[in-house]
């Protein structure tokens, strides 16, 4: 496994293991474009793919502006390998390095995701208006 910085010509590939997944399902996947992929990527915040024998397998971003996670996503050939608690540990490195702001997530509830962010030590604030729980994370005492 490999972690780097996402570029603009893995966006298709990110795209494809976002629409791989079996939880967090994008009910339209027209509602996430290209151009948000490349929004979030490079004007809003940072983002990282890993790399299993050169295939992308995951890839995280995290949204600078509004001090969220806009994405993680492991494809499910590559869950339980560690993709994903180290896509999340880079960007969580990341982001506590450009900002002391608390950082926030929204998931579905009763999902691994969901366990995910519990053991990795996120904080549960309760359900959101659109029935995600929200989480959040504060930085770390320097």
């Amino acid at each position: 496994m490999f972690i780097r910085e996402a570029r603009v010509q893995d966006i298709d590939a990110m795209s494809a293991v976002r629409l791989a997944v079996k939880e967090n399902v994008l009910s339209n996947p027209a509602l996430v474009t290209y151009d948000d992929y490349v929004d979030y990527l490079f004007r809003r915040g940072q983002g990282w793919v890993a790399e299993v024998e050169e295939r992308i397998a995951g890839f995280a971003i995290v949204d600078l502006q509004e001090h969220n996670v806009w994405a993680l996503f492991v494809h499910p050939d590559f869950e339980g390998q560690g993709l994903g608690r180290a896509l999340h540990d880079t960007m969580l490195s990341w982001y506590f390095n450009q900002t002391r702001k608390t950082l926030w997530l929204g998931t579905a509830p009763g999902t691994r995701a969901e366990a995910f962010y519990r053991k990795a030590g996120w904080r549960d604030l309760g359900l959101r208006g659109n029935g995600e729980v929200k989480f959040e994370m504060q930085a770390l005492p320097r």
